[in-house]
């Protein structure tokens, strides 16, 4: 198989000897262009001038020539959409709003880079069907790629806005052409282009073994917008034909934006508020004739494509008649107020879409563009608040993206505590940089110091001057710390054995009601691997772990004996059972499944939902399910959170959870197309992860969760019995653990908590109302125990253990606050404080 790289390479060379099968030829032919070979890239392209030897990228052009363009129309960052929007309606395309930047429909990205990303895999692969055959979507993207191009080049962003045109169509109804002139004719008629102004570039794409081709559109010397041709799909055996052929045309709404209003950067046209705001607030000198001069050469520095940055920087200094140190020390300070406004939006729509900052996986970035934001901030010394540029954003787009505004309190409460661990870093940065800066600091070193200790190249610059210490930071720090990253997250995983069983798929009973526990079925394949026994039955009422639940064990009956089943896996659509003896094909048995144990893993898989919907209420709406599991012993629910929850926010949890129990609310069960349940329930459907198929299981909790699930689950909430969370932590950044009990475990956590109080009575020797007040005071002593131990004084026990405060709480009550004065966990207090009275007795 060829890589898309490969297949890329291979078929653009096809479509180049034969462009009038895989382009529009014909319509071009009649609109006047004329087909050229660039005579620096060698791309083909088309143009109205025949004489043209060059294709109009401005890295063919040496400049950027936007800023000669006196034609088009102007329109504003958000007229652009609304335009644009309102053209492709009146040609049957409908107009749909975007889909969070956060994709939770997708295991295998972080975030929506793309259009075309809000329909992948499973519209793509037509799995599911599309919101309509011919849309346009105003689709919010974050990339990280080009941070450190972000405020340099006058046109990078790790956020942007890519309006896509596309269909989801069978090849008989495919029309290329007509897809070609909706677009052509939006260039003219709203852009306000002409033809004689635009070059059109052949290409090809490909991507996940589908490719075809596409086409370029240039004015100015910048790529406005991209069509491509989903035709194709690679096999073993070459290419076929797509079953679904799909157009995928992707719009910078901040280009052109940009390219309508011909300002110097494409920042000052796509968030002219934000930097406005900035300009007041910071006074910075905005030397407009310099920045004038200074922007068709800005792309140049282009990080990705040149490898001598100060070459470029002498370079441009002679085109605009400015000495190199002078034009940066003018274009600095603007690359700051570019980047702050930048990349505050970016973290808007990140954080309002359900993402945190932090060291994990994708959600890395956030927190890297945030401290360069910050390090900008610092570096000058400027009086900003972070949060009035997320308002200031919020606002400029409400009438395209409304749903920000209700977001805003919540994106500002995460990046105050964001911001807060930054300056404590940065407080803890300037002892270390003492110390660090006394000898040359490596690269190697950089990238430990921003990834351990969250110092940033900016602060390590401003220290090495004060010190008179050179430094060397490379010019794509951020980049190359990114990258570092999401190499060093990839996670391997064990594959489970695999097993060859091709015979039909297994019927699964559970999904209906949990309370089924029995069933009548044949062996349709039997076979042992590694001296085990395995069975596949046409239908059976045995759950497979999966989900983060346990499988169900029981036993197989038939006339001649019966066997146990200590086992169950879920291997694609079969249902493998592992038995304690071997069976043969064409048996017939009796399903049944141990009830205690599937009662008690369906009380902890349902209240793990509940508990997930109620941290969302009391927590925010930035909490996310992030992993779970559900044993017969307790039940696990990792979320996202910026921080862990007081007792107060866990106690409140608990009581909210316990009264959705008490209020009896029925848990409906069923099945719903892909398409069907993402449009009525929006994509928190996918809280316990993204579920395979066409068709969903709903597991719906009437006005609290709604969620896809494959698990058991209770028929109404009150089966679930009392709900007590027995231990709150933090697994890693931005993830916070609950760990919780239900039904009979929850009886039985009950027994240990009074088991676990008569111990530490006898240990005290009080009452349990007077733990606490006792092992306050006790734990006080300690400390002036060893404090004075130190100088040689002794101290008086009678003045310290003499009397206590009496409480009036439950059992667990009890055992929570004593744990919090010891900042231990509940099972840990007994061996604490023995430890203590211990150290005590030794004085």
């Amino acid at each position: 198989m060829l890589s898309d790289k490969e297949i890329k390479k291979k078929f653009k060379l096809e479509a180049s000897k034969f462009p009038e099968k895989y382009y529009a030829v014909s319509f071009l032919k009649k609109q006047g262009f004329f087909r050229s070979n660039c005579s620096k890239c060698k791309k083909f392209f088309w143009s109205t001038d025949s004489s043209r030897i060059v294709c109009g990228d401005s890295s063919c052009e040496g400049r950027v020539s936007l800023f000669d363009n006196k034609s088009g129309k102007k329109m504003s960052y958000v007229q652009v959409w609304l335009k644009y929007s309102a053209f492709f309606k009146k040609r049957g395309y409908e107009v749909i709003n975007r889909y969070p930047v956060v994709a939770r429909w997708n295991p295998t990205v972080d975030f929506t880079i793309a259009s075309i990303a809000a329909f992948q895999p499973h519209v793509v692969s037509g799995e599911s069907l599309p919101p309509a055959r011919k849309l346009v979507i105003p689709q919010f993207c974050l990339r990280f790629g080009d941070i450190d191009n972000v405020g340099v080049t006058g046109s990078h962003n790790t956020g942007f806005v890519m309006i896509g045109q596309h269909a989801f169509v069978t090849p008989s109804v495919w029309n290329q052409e007509k897809f070609f002139r909706d677009i052509f004719e939006y260039a003219l008629e709203v852009v306000g282009l002409s033809r004689d102004e635009l070059t059109l570039h052949e290409d090809a794409w490909a991507g996940g073994g589908n490719f075809g081709p596409c086409m370029e559109f240039f004015a100015y010397g910048i790529e406005l917008f991209n069509q491509v041709y989903m035709l194709f799909e690679q096999d073993g055996f070459g290419r076929k034909d797509l079953k679904q052929k799909v157009l995928d045309m992707g719009l910078g709404m901040e280009r052109i934006a940009w390219f309508s209003q011909g300002t110097v950067t494409m920042y000052d046209a796509v968030f002219p508020e934000a930097i406005s705001f900035l300009k007041k607030k910071t006074r910075v000198e905005f030397d407009f004739e310099l920045f004038k001069k200074f922007a068709p050469y800005s792309s140049l520095l282009n990080l990705d494509e040149v490898d001598d940055v100060e070459s470029v920087w002498e370079d441009i200094s002679s085109k605009v008649g400015v000495k190199s140190s002078v034009l940066k020390s003018k274009i600095r300070p603007m690359t700051g107020i570019y980047s702050v406004a930048e990349h505050s939006r970016s973290l808007l729509f990140a954080i309002a879409d359900g993402a945190l900052p932090s060291n994990v996986g994708g959600s890395y970035n956030l927190r890297v563009i945030f401290r360069r934001a910050l390090s900008f901030i610092d570096e000058f010394g400027w009086k900003v608040d972070f949060n009035d540029l997320v308002r200031i954003h919020a606002k400029s787009l409400k009438i395209i993206f409304p749903e920000l505004m209700s977001k805003v309190g919540d994106v500002c409460k995460i990046l105050d505590f964001e911001k807060k661990k930054y300056v404590e870093n940065r407080i803890r940065s300037k002892v270390l940089l003492g110390r660090v800066l006394k000898s040359r600091i490596s690269e190697k070193k950089l990238f430990e110091l921003y990834d351990s200790h969250g110092i940033t190249p900016d602060i390590v610059r401003l220290e090495a001057l004060k010190l008179k210490v050179k430094v060397d930071i490379p010019n794509d720090f951020y980049k190359q710390i990114s990258e570092r990253h999401d190499r060093s997250s990839k996670i391997s995983t064990r594959v489970a054995e695999k097993f060859d069983i091709s015979v039909v798929s297994t019927k699964a009973l559970y999904f209906d009601d949990y309370l089924r526990l029995s069933c009548n079925s044949t062996v349709l394949k039997a076979f042992s691997v590694g001296g085990k026994n395995y069975v596949v039955l046409d239908k059976t009422v045995f759950y497979p772990t999966s989900g983060g639940q346990l499988h169900d064990i029981g036993s197989l009956s038939f006339k001649s004996g019966k066997v146990k089943v200590l086992n169950v896996l879920k291997q694609g659509k079969y249902i493998i059972h592992l038995v304690s003896k071997g069976l043969k094909k064409g048996l017939k048995v009796s399903c049944l499944v141990d009830r205690d144990r599937r009662v008690q893993l369906a009380q902890h898989h349902s209240t793990a939902h509940i508990l997930n919907a109620v941290c969302r209420k009391v927590l925010g709406e930035n909490v996310w399910q992030a992993g779970a599991a559900k044993t017969l012993e307790k039940g696990r629910l990792d979320i996202t959170h910026f921080e862990i929850p007081s007792g107060s926010d866990v106690k409140k949890i608990e009581v909210l959870a316990n009264n959705i129990v008490k209020s009896k609310v029925e848990i409906k069960k069923s099945f719903m197309s892909r398409s069907v349940a993402e449009k009525k329930y929006g994509f928190s459907l996918y809280q316990g992860g993204v579920a395979p198929g066409q068709k969903l299981r709903i597991v719906d909790i009437k006005g609290l969760d709604v969620e896809a699930c494959g698990g058991t689950h209770l028929n109404n909430t009150f089966e679930a019995g009392l709900i007590k969370i027995v231990k709150v932590s933090k697994v890693q950044d931005g993830i916070i653990r609950l760990e919780f009990v239900s039904g009979s475990a929850s009886a039985s956590k009950s027994g240990e908590f009074s088991s676990l109080i008569k111990d530490l009575e006898g240990l005290l020797g009080v009452e349990k109302e007077f733990i606490p007040g006792r092992v306050s005071e006790l734990f006080s002593l300690w400390k002036k125990v060893r404090k004075f131990s130190k100088k040689g004084r002794k101290v008086d026990f009678s003045l310290v253990l003499n009397s206590c405060d009496k409480v009036k709480l439950s059992d667990e009550q009890i055992l929570v606050k004593t744990a919090l004065i010891l900042n231990t966990q509940k099972e840990h207090l007994v061996k604490t404080i023995s430890r203590f009275l211990k150290d005590l007795k030794k004085v």
